[in-house]
């Protein structure tokens, strides 16, 4: 990854995309800054540009609304110093399926995938080209994870894992890296905003160590990063189990147990 390349992080205003920007400037990165909150990006522009001599440029986006996101598209297409995209902008649910508006499903929708996707969609062409740059997808736990009781929400990080994993395939192989990282709870403000309050569970990583690890699996080129796993073999043997199972399907006939019997 060349030294000198620009990283742009959505959702920054807070939480995990205002650290990764701090992460990314004292690595001496330029940044381009894209939330909603225009005074809280100004605000942590001014003080990465004191503290860090970068370059630090705020865009304010609202991702589900398409003229937005497709602004933040072009500037990625078109911008050729921006080598590391963080996809880092999501929000979060409170109460089950049924409790949900379809216009709050929606907007979840829109944010965890659509916009993630497009968002890859825009920078990847350039980045093959170059043969270099990195797509950083923030997933979470809760997408490996039905029983959770987040079903919307796990799904759309279920798809930000599979959307990783089938774009490292396509991509490394072109000098692009492509990382999932998934936490688990983090100490973030996406939980007050789901109407969830953080102190009741039982446990929280803070910020600062969820992203200084993220970064640990990023510089070993790490496809999926799971800084709250402390088991690496059970990831290890989800995905040998994934790999037995496509070995065990057989397309021409269906298998015995649902052959009729008349």
């Amino acid at each position: 990854m060349t030294s000198h390349s620009s990283v742009l992080i959505t959702g920054a205003s807070s939480g995990i995309g205002a650290t990764y920007a701090e992460r990314f400037a004292r690595r001496g990165h330029d940044l381009v800054l894209v939330a909603r909150d225009q005074a809280r990006l100004e605000t942590l522009a001014a003080r990465l540009r004191q503290e860090n001599n970068v370059a630090v440029d705020v865009v304010r986006a609202d991702l589900t609304q398409p003229g937005d996101l497709a602004a933040i598209g072009a500037r990625l297409r078109d911008d050729v110093k921006i080598g590391i995209l963080v996809n880092n902008a999501g929000v979060a649910q409170s109460g089950s399926f049924i409790e949900q508006t379809p216009e709050a499903v929606g907007r979840l929708v829109a944010l965890n995938t659509t916009a993630l996707v497009r968002l890859a969609s825009a920078v990847a062409p350039r980045l093959v080209q170059a043969g270099e740059g990195a797509i950083v997808n923030i997933g979470s736990v809760v997408g490996l994870a039905p029983e959770f009781g987040m079903s919307v929400y796990g799904a759309t990080k279920a798809f930000v894992l599979f959307l990783s994993q089938g774009l490292s395939l396509e991509l490394s192989p072109k000098g692009v890296y492509v990382q999932a990282v998934l936490p688990a709870a983090t100490r973030t403000e996406i939980w007050e905003r789901a109407g969830i309050d953080v102190n009741t569970l039982p446990e929280v990583m803070d910020v600062g160590e969820l992203v200084d690890a993220a970064l640990v699996g990023f510089d070993r080129r790490e496809p999926v990063t799971i800084p709250p796993l402390h088991v690496a073999a059970r990831w290890d043997a989800l995905e040998a189990a994934r790999q037995g199972l496509l070995s065990d399907l057989r397309q021409a006939h269906a298998a015995e147990r649902y052959r009729t019997t008349n």
